[in-house]
């Protein structure tokens, strides 16, 4: 019978733990035998403790040691011994001691693992890591990365609970609504033919709960939505989702400052300073060209319309009659960049569909480049002006429409400063963006969307310009951004019923489809609906930035790869015929149908 139970981790020991008589249980990380003399690294989820094995120890100890191969679990009883003078370890808080074996019991063999474990500079394929994502795990930073995973959880948990806010678990069977991304769906066998959907979000549920008087709630909930993936997406996500009556939007930024300090305080010992940077969308749009800026460096955005009119370049000008803009930046120091690299940053923007960058470099009062010619000397004072040139600057201009060249830019404008070691490694910028539009136009379906989802609030003044510019109206909503992640999104929600079928009304959402997938919803809003709203925050892209990684899977226990398939799991996988049947199903190559 195996005795594993340990009586200290193999990271607790340390000096003063010298001549104590312990058990430690763990893995193998690594096995050297110099001249007789096996040293053992004894590895757990805490730390690394090295056993020695002496030759002057009983024979059968010494064979059993040497046959230990890396990655064995193991369990060691011994004697805590203080290293021999200059041999301590300061790499490892263990390092000052060692463990002089009684007893060595295998628990555990293992075969030679896929790749190396115990070296974190081996370079390693990530579908084969995603294949054997527990022994990836092992590896140790996706362990420490999930620690940390778990001390923002904590922070949060012990933050909302002191300002009064109960967490809540909403179903995740539930029901598809008309949310935005398109649903996963989960058919039925009890009622055939009819599915139910996993949550893109809590917000129904968290809507009903303040209608139901619970007055402030949270949840850190999984959610689920059927969409393309990128390198911070996931088809299923952690969001911490919180929601309160009576309440203003300040108030919820405050508590969502509140819950990010804790997180930073918790997880980096970092004190954040609030309250945070506050700009408008319209002004981000102009300033950065998205809505999500890193403001770690500088680099804005600048409109020079009315210069370019009064230049002869025709190029900008046949831009600005076709209802275009004409936005630059300023590269401190890029006077050195050379043609080349220029043309690199045209190819860079190109594919965001801008046929070319045009440019100008300052050598202490002269500008050079093809374009300068077009512009007399006052036209060239103003724009030194209004970028603040310097000797030695580039400026890059964008000609095309307003959408193409924000876009463009921005992208550049984020090139060039991982190129130019523009941004300070550990540096925090975090903005709120407001008064987003209430409405954007979809040219596919011809008609308005949500900018955010159809239950968040107008702006009590924009009211009237439902029927009379639905676009030109602006919404009670803000989202928290940091280093140019989106890792929040919030709003007032609507509490009066008159005024959310308006909003249903605008979105072209037929009384028959709104009363068959949330007519449970409408029902609700008429029996005293408190003034409400709330926020979502992604658990996962924070994690991501507190661990400095720009791969969202790195701080996941077990991801999906960008074609949200379950490489360790061999999922999504067919099913049997049986099963398919009791859900009244049939599949072939091309289609799903029911039965």
């Amino acid at each position: 019978m195996f005795d594993f139970r340990r009586t200290h981790t193999c990271g607790e020991l340390r000096k003063n733990d010298a001549e104590q008589s312990v058990t430690l249980s763990g893995w193998v990380h690594r096995s050297r035998d110099l001249g007789g003399i096996t040293f053992i690294s004894l590895r757990d989820r805490y730390g690394m403790t090295q056993i020695i094995f002496d030759p002057n120890q009983d024979q059968k100890l010494q064979e059993l040691a040497s046959s230990l191969k890396n990655e064995w679990v193991v369990s060691v009883k011994g004697t805590v011994k203080l290293r021999a003078e200059g041999m301590s370890n300061k790499n490892m808080p263990t390092g000052d001691i060692e463990i002089l074996p009684e007893s060595l019991q295998v628990l555990s063999k293992a075969q030679v693992p896929p790749f190396v474990i115990n070296d974190d500079k081996t370079e390693v394929n990530e579908e084969l890591r995603l294949t054997y994502r527990y022994l990836d795990i092992r590896k140790g930073i996706i362990l420490e990365n999930l620690k940390i995973r778990h001390k923002a959880m904590l922070a949060i948990r012990n933050i909302l609970d002191t300002n009064d806010f109960l967490e809540v678990q909403t179903p995740i069977l539930s029901k598809s609504t008309p949310e935005g991304a398109r649903d996963y769906l989960v058919p039925s066998r009890i009622h055939p033919g009819s599915f139910y959907a996993l949550p893109q979000s809590p917000q129904l549920y968290k809507q009903l709960l303040m209608i139901g008087g619970l007055d402030r709630y949270y949840q850190i909930a999984p959610c689920f939505r059927d969409e393309d993936l990128r390198a911070e997406r996931q088809p299923e996500f952690t969001q911490v989702d919180i929601e309160m009556s009576f309440g203003t939007p300040d108030e919820i930024k405050s508590i969502t400052e509140n819950i990010l300090k804790g997180i930073f305080k918790a997880c980096l010992d970092l004190d954040i300073s609030a309250p945070f940077e506050e700009l408008s969308y319209e002004e981000c749009m102009e300033i950065y060209g998205t809505d999500k800026p890193d403001l770690r460096f500088g680099m804005p955005l600048v409109r020079i319309d009315d210069l370019a009119k009064q230049s002869d370049f025709s190029v900008f000008k046949s831009q600005l009659e076709a209802g275009g803009a004409i936005k630059g930046l300023c590269v401190k120091g890029g006077a050195e960049l050379s043609r080349k690299k220029i043309d690199e940053y045209t190819q860079i923007v190109s594919s965001f569909g801008l046929k070319g960058l045009a440019w100008m470099k300052k050598d202490d009062a002269v500008y050079t480049s093809s374009i300068v010619k077009f512009f007399s000397d006052s036209l060239l004072q103003q724009l030194t002006n209004r970028f603040e040139v310097e000797s030695g600057d580039l400026l890059l201009f964008a000609a095309s429409s307003e959408s193409c060249v924000n876009q463009s830019l921005d992208h550049l404008r984020r090139h060039i400063a991982r190129e130019r070691n523009l941004i300070t490694s550990g540096t925090y910028k975090f903005l709120w963006v407001t008064n987003f539009p209430l409405f954007e136009w979809d040219e596919e379906e011809n008609r308005l969307n949500s900018v955010h989802h159809p239950f968040t609030s107008p702006r009590h003044e924009d009211i009237e310009l439902l029927d009379q510019d639905p676009l030109k109206a602006k919404s009670y909503s803000y989202d928290i951004v940091l280093n140019g992640y989106e890792i929040g999104g919030g709003s007032q929600r609507i509490h009066d019923q008159k005024l959310q079928d308006k909003i249903f009304e605008k979105l072209k959402l037929s009384e028959n489809d709104l009363k068959e997938k949330m007519g449970f919803f409408l029902e609700a809003l008429k029996y005293g609906t408190p003034p409400h709203l709330g926020i979502a925050l992604g658990l996962d892209r924070i994690a991501m930035i507190l661990c400095d990684t720009e791969n969202i899977k790195d701080v996941i226990a077990f991801p999906k790869t960008l074609n949200a398939s379950d490489l360790m799991m061999k999922s999504p996988s067919a099913v049997t015929d049986g099963q398919l049947k009791e859900l009244f199903l049939k599949t072939d190559t091309q289609e799903i149908s029911l039965i």
